[in-house]
C-alpha cells in the first residue's frame, strides 16, 4: 500500500494516507473527501562532511585543501 500526502481542502490540513488501488482517500480529521494529492519529497542520503563548493576559513570556497579542519 503506497503512502501519499494530501492537502484537505475542507479543514486545511496536510495529511499522509495509505491508499489501496481504487480507494478514494478520506481525511482522518474531518472526513472530507476533497483532497489534493501533493508532490511528496523523500529523504536521500547525503554526503558526510563538506562537499565541493564548501567554504571555510582555512581553504576558501573551493574546499581544495587536504588539511582543512572542517572535514
Amino acid at each position: 500500500m503506497p503512502l501519499f500526502e494530501f492537502f484537505c481542502r475542507k479543514c486545511g490540513k496536510k495529511i499522509e494516507v495509505l491508499v489501496m488501488s481504487g480507494d478514494k482517500p478520506v481525511c482522518p480529521d474531518c472526513e472530507g473527501r476533497d483532497l489534493e494529492r501533493l508532490f511528496s519529497t523523500f529523504a536521500s542520503p547525503g554526503l558526510s562532511g563538506p562537499s565541493k563548493g564548501h567554504s571555510c576559513s582555512s581553504c576558501g570556497p573551493s574546499h581544495s585543501c587536504s588539511s582543512c579542519t572542517c572535514k
